[in-house]
């Protein structure tokens, strides 16, 4: 086949970036692009918005063009599993269930017309005893004799008209809480914001104010009395005092009604200026180490670099992910202090272009979903306000980090419920930033065409079966190890057939590679691995004269075993050579080519780089040899990044379709990731895509698990028995049927009866503890709104989340 000179060439070693050449640094940053057009959220009061100009976007990344110094500034407070963390404010206390609108205001009108019906009853004189307590503490030569006797002196009158306001005002305020006024205004009124709530308080002053000077509130007569009793009644002979006192009556009837509607504030809204914070202080100035004068730098003594980061900061030269991979590069030269006056110089020569990925890209040429590159964290959706939700997490933002993805995520839904615009891409998206930071290695798996990224998102792109593809695919793992390359390789090609044992088709791979290794110094190729597996004679005659004239007589004895197996009952190799019969297609030829000159991506370089890879896979024409390479690939990775030794660098495996990709093997791998700071996100379409006897195993092995909208209810059994039950309490309301025993109440109830249509019952409510699951299965499969997903999440330090309903945002 001409290959145009692509064969042999194709990928990379271990040892060595795949990419480009290092392009010099560029003379001007790239700006940040904007966040994807699409419909977004109304904004909450659990998260902080802030506005352009001149801070961050609610995307959690600066605006484009704009200096990202707000950005950084911006706090990020430690939070549960999950929640966005940029720019978080915490909710307000929950309220008690509350009665209705209907009960609170026949409670006031009635709270209301009984006081009025006993101020009446006590202005006319109707109830008795009422001066008593008042003449108890006067002299008797002020009141007329008996216990209704009323003021015989002028300083009676006065006794009197203080005695009613005091009275007065303490029926007011047990009007008020009996009434529950309060809660009345704040639902009816305060909750309704400015400008209505200054109108209101207005509206009531001007009222109030007009039954005091009309004196049917007793205020101006009392207060007279008061100050002529301190100050004398010459006091009144003065116009200017009597004008001061009734200016002093009006201010204070005014002062309360100004608190209630806010005066102050709206006056300081309307004239631009902010008003003075409650308790009365000031917002505090920005700190001289505030996070965008890189305190850290500035610690260890590096002023002059501090001062240039600073700079960059300030006048937009930097992005989001400069400021992540630098503060990264620190972070790792600190353990490394012969790195510290390097990194501090090109600092100084580049400012934020310094400690460049090995691409020279410095940000993704587009973003698809909203990134906070500081934390790691891709927001992904908004908590419902459901009752499955606890009520400090509804209306929160949603996010995925390294610390929920190292312990691995499960996701399944039906086609078309969004798995992979809504959860895989931005995930993915996520990782390909935090590689540009130098913090992460991602490799994305999925069909061709498939919405992973644009091609100038990753630094290698391996398109199978594409005779334009630029790099390739190492069956081996980059392994020189035979026994270690035939159990990797075992595992992806016969993984999923349960009835043949993975160990005994590794073995008979061993017995072949080993030899053929040895004789040619490289592992077989695709036609080759075949022949030796069906046991042609010219190929094993041709091994075993090379073996013998190199001298290699252990593996002589390691292909002699396998001859002598060769045909017996269970014999592996015809099965692992019709699944190698899948990959040695025309479609194929050039790819997964061994030797010296082939030079094909080895996963192994995940470990050792911040590499962004993806690979896509023929589902569509080979659907069979697609599922084996994505079994391959999940066997390789898990193997190689249990083995490795650094694990600074985050790695992790995404699979757009792992359907018939899991086996036990790799569950047993994916458990073991959390512990290597590696994680995989799976995506399928049903939970039945794995062999049964792995579902219980593959849903304890994984942290995180996402059920969306449409799955069945055999799946939705699976999650709920995973996720466990919840005590709750419940509410049992029992009615029973009245029967009196008067001839007056029967009459009663009789009529009621009538006029109702129902019998007079009575309610016998029992509340009590019960476990219950905490979602059902049934809810799962019918209860989930489209565009919704069940999601629950769990840290690597063993902090989880409840599972919750969360709209997706894509």
């Amino acid at each position: 086949m001409d290959d145009d000179g692509t064969r042999g060439v194709r990928g990379s070693s271990a040892d060595r970036v795949p990419g480009p050449a290092l392009p010099p640094p560029p003379t001007t940053p790239p700006r940040v692009p904007a966040p994807a057009a699409g419909p977004r959220p109304a904004a909450t009061p659990v998260e902080q918005r802030p506005a352009r100009p001149g801070s961050a976007s609610p995307a959690g990344q600066p605006v484009p063009g704009a200096p990202v110094d707000a950005w950084l500034r911006t706090p990020r407070p430690p939070q549960e599993p999950g929640v966005w963390r940029y720019g978080y404010t915490p909710p307000p206390p929950e309220e008690p269930e509350g009665v209705s609108n209907r009960s609170l205001l026949v409670g006031a009108l009635i709270s209301l017309l009984s006081a009025l019906l006993l101020w009446s009853l006590w202005r006319n004189g109707y109830l008795p005893y009422r001066l008593v307590p008042l003449k108890l503490f006067t002299p008797g030569e002020w009141w007329n004799p008996g216990t209704s006797g009323g003021p015989r002196t002028i300083e009676g009158s006065d006794a009197l008209t203080v005695y009613e306001a005091i009275l007065f005002g303490l029926l007011a305020y047990g009007c008020g809480r009996i009434g529950n006024f309060s809660e009345l205004f704040r639902r009816h009124v305060a909750d309704r914001g400015q400008p209505f709530l200054a109108l209101a308080a207005a509206a009531a002053a001007g009222l109030t104010q007009l039954l005091v000077w009309k004196e049917a509130l007793p205020v101006v007569r009392p207060v007279l009395v008061l100050v002529a009793s301190v100050a004398g009644g010459e006091i009144y002979q003065s116009q200017t005092v009597v004008n001061v006192i009734y200016a002093g009556i009006a201010a204070a009837v005014l002062y309360p009604f100004a608190r209630l509607g806010r005066w102050r504030e709206l006056i300081a809204a309307r004239r631009g200026t902010a008003a003075p914070a409650p308790d009365g202080t000031a917002a505090a100035p920005a700190a001289a180490t505030s996070a965008d004068q890189w305190p850290e730098l500035r610690t260890a003594g590096w002023t002059d670099a501090a001062d240039t980061l600073t700079a960059e900061v300030r006048t937009g030269r930097m992005n989001d992910v400069d400021v992540a991979r630098l503060r990264h590069a620190w972070a790792l030269a600190t353990r490394r202090p012969d790195r510290l006056a390097p990194l501090a110089e090109a600092v100084l020569r580049t400012g934020g272009a310094a400690a460049l990925h090995p691409s020279g890209h410095r940000d993704l040429p587009r973003r698809g979903a909203r990134h906070d590159v500081l934390t790691g964290q891709v927001r992904i959706g908004r908590c419902a306000d459901d009752p499955h939700n606890p009520y400090v997490r509804r209306g929160t933002g949603l996010a995925l980090e390294p610390a929920l993805l190292g312990t691995s995520l499960l996701a399944v839904g039906p086609p078309g419920a969004g798995k992979t615009a809504r959860l895989i891409r931005p995930v993915v998206e996520a990782l390909a930033l935090r590689a540009l930071a130098g913090q992460a290695a991602v490799l994305a798996v999925g069909g061709a065409g498939a919405p992973l990224g644009p091609d100038d998102a990753f630094d290698v792109v391996v398109r199978l079966g594409h005779p334009g593809s630029a790099h390739d695919i190492d069956l081996y793992g980059g392994t020189t190890d035979p026994d270690e390359a035939a159990a990797v390789l075992a595992e992806g090609l016969v993984g999923d057939v349960g009835s043949l044992d993975s160990r005994r088709a590794a073995t008979v791979l061993a017995q072949l590679l080993g030899p053929y290794r040895a004789a040619h110094g490289h592992f077989p190729s695709v036609p080759e691995l075949r022949e030796l597996l069906d046991g042609t004679p010219a190929a094993l005659a041709g091994l075993r004269t090379s073996l013998e004239a190199a001298g290699h007589h252990a593996m002589l004895r390691e292909l002699d075993a396998r001859s002598r197996q060769a045909g017996g009952p269970g014999d592996p190799a015809p099965a692992l050579a019709d699944r190698v019969a899948l990959l040695d297609r025309p479609a194929f030829t050039g790819f997964f080519a061994t030797g010296p000159d082939a030079r094909p991506f080895s996963l192994r370089a995940l470990g050792q780089h911040p590499l962004r890879v993806r690979v896509d896979l023929p589902e569509r024409g080979h659907a069979e040899a697609s599922r084996l390479l994505t079994r391959l690939l999940l066997a390789q990775f898990t193997a190689i990044t249990a083995a490795r030794t650094d694990t600074t660098l985050f790695a992790c495996l995404v699979l757009d379709d792992a359907t018939h990709a899991v086996t036990a093997e790799t569950v047993r791998g994916i458990r073991r990731l959390r512990s290597v700071n590696a994680g995989a996100v799976l995506a399928l379409r049903t939970v039945d895509d794995v062999p049964e006897t792995l579902h219980t195993p593959l849903l304890g092995a994984v942290g995180c698990t996402a059920a969306f909208s449409g799955i069945t209810t055999w799946d939705g059994k699976r999650f709920a028995e995973a996720w466990g039950k919840e005590w709750v309490e419940t509410r049992e309301v029992a009615q029973h049927t009245v029967f009196a025993d008067q001839p007056f109440t029967r009459a009663l109830h009789a009529l009621r009866k009538l006029v109702t249509g129902k019998a007079v019952t009575t309610d016998a409510v029992t509340v009590r503890q019960v476990e219950r699951e905490r979602w059902s299965a049934s809810e799962l499969a019918y209860a989930v709104p489209a565009g919704h997903a069940v999601i629950r999440l769990a840290t690597v330090e063993g902090e989880h989340a409840p599972p919750l309903l969360v709209h997706l945002e894509g």
